[in-house]
């Protein structure tokens, strides 16, 4: 199933997805591999596409996975954050509970997605880490852009790569620690409806600057 959707549609109502995936419904592997191959559209450093994507469904798998996430996130989450002191504020609650709904049922959804660069960042002062991610980045965001198309929802984590998880999740899945990167952990699901709005946003006026900051 593809909704019909224009690019402008599909650009801003693409949201980080949690409490409304369906965790019953099942996700044909063929879907996936479409939106990845539309993914795999998007620019690359030098063309080098030294990209690898692991869906993980094994349910031993994906629970492990939850709980290396959970390891670092439920820290992370009963932490107080700082006010913005705007707009952002005001979504911080339904962010913060979503967020812990994830947290607490990550193993239930059908399928988790790891996407891995090759190589390792370099110095962030360098530059190269920009370039190292610029990589891969624009390939994931595509792939959530043709979830949305399709009746199906993600949200970017990143949580499991704190403290040692990152190389716990790659002995698990057998990821080569030392040569490939994890860009983060991708729940997959279809969504509970496809009615999601434009996100409340600070006016681009606001994040602006022309010639100086």
């Amino acid at each position: 199933m593809t909704l019909n959707l224009s690019a402008d549609d599909v650009l801003t109502t693409t949201r980080s997805v949690r409490k409304r995936l369906d965790f019953d419904k099942p996700v044909p592997r063929e879907v996936l591999m479409e939106c990845l191959d539309i993914a795999l559209q998007a620019p690359t450093g030098s063309n080098s596409q030294g990209w690898q994507w692991v869906f993980v469904t094994d349910p031993d798998k994906k629970l492990a996975l939850a709980e290396i996430y959970r390891t670092n996130a439920t820290p992370y989450l009963n932490q107080a954050k700082p006010q913005m002191g705007d707009i952002r504020d005001e979504q911080r609650p339904r962010v913060e509970d979503s967020a812990r709904y994830l947290n607490d049922h990550l193993e239930k959804v059908p399928v988790m997605l790891i996407p891995c660069l090759e190589g390792k960042p370099q110095d962030a002062v360098s530059g190269a880490s920009a370039g190292f991610w610029g990589s891969l980045m624009p390939a994931v965001w595509s792939f959530m852009l043709a979830l949305r198309s399709r009746g199906l929802g993600s949200a970017w984590t990143s949580l499991h790569l704190l403290g040692d998880g990152e190389r716990q999740a790659a002995e698990l899945l057998g990821i080569p620690f030392d040569s490939y990167s994890q860009a983060g952990l991708f729940p997959i699901a279809y969504t509970k409806g496809t009615d999601f709005k434009k996100a409340k946003r600070l006016p681009a006026e606001q994040v602006t600057h022309w010639d100086t900051w």
